[in-house]
């Protein structure tokens, strides 16, 4: 029995979280009387909340003292927190279960690798938490992807060689990141943008349980 370990990047793979913090960035800009589109939006993805709120001020030529600007980050997150503690397992993106499943009766190492410092909260709503054998979150790492700290450290807590690893991210970045730590990277999203991952499928619809399969006994 090969034992190989699936790690799950969280938003954009398993749940759509990136809804909600457009949401709460758009209220913020709103309120400080600056424009806020989707397009900008896609430039926060994968950001940092500091980086994020700094380019906000920058599109409205606005300037705050530091301790408004602590303030203002901390409006945004109890928004966006909001919007998660809502969420229930209606959420789960299609087809997810149906894999998580399958490598359940199979015995696998299913592992959670997100830069997400909500990821435990998340998984809870949605019932996923007991799913996963080890969860890595923002709160286990100091680096971000592309560094491939958050994969490796989940594959040492599944007791494997990080070769003997499978990742699925939605970002350039976690492609990356996972191509940086030696693992077979499958990017879930577009394959123009998503061209750098070994395999790429527009959802988990597309992925079948004998490509998994394949992927177990290789």
């Amino acid at each position: 029995m090969h034992k190989k370990g699936f790690i799950f990047d969280l938003d954009g793979v398993i749940v759509d979280t990136a809804k909600y913090h457009f949401l709460a960035w758009k209220n913020l800009a709103n309120n400080m009387g600056v424009d806020f589109t989707e397009i900008q939006n896609e430039q926060l993805k994968g950001v940092s909340r500091v980086k994020s709120l700094e380019k906000i001020l920058n599109w409205g030529n606005k300037s705050v003292s530091e301790e408004e600007f602590m303030e203002l980050m901390a409006i945004k997150n109890e928004e966006y927190l909001g919007y998660i503690n809502k969420m229930t397992e209606e959420e789960i993106l299609p087809d997810v279960p149906k894999i998580l499943s399958f490598l359940q009766e199979e015995n696998q190492g299913i592992a959670l690798g997100s830069a997400s410092k909500n990821a435990r909260t998340i998984l809870n709503k949605v019932k996923l938490f007991s799913v996963f054998e080890t969860i890595v979150d923002g709160n286990d790492v100091s680096k971000a992807k592309p560094n491939p700290e958050v994969f490796l450290i989940g594959a040492q807590k599944l007791g494997l060689d990080q070769h003997d690893c499978i990742v699925f991210e939605d970002s350039v970045a976690g492609i990356k990141a996972a191509n940086n730590a030696g693992m077979i990277s499958i990017g879930i999203g577009d394959k123009n943008i998503l061209h750098e991952a070994d395999y790429v499928f527009k959802d988990f619809t597309e992925i079948s349980t004998d490509f998994i399969k394949e992927l177990i006994e290789k």
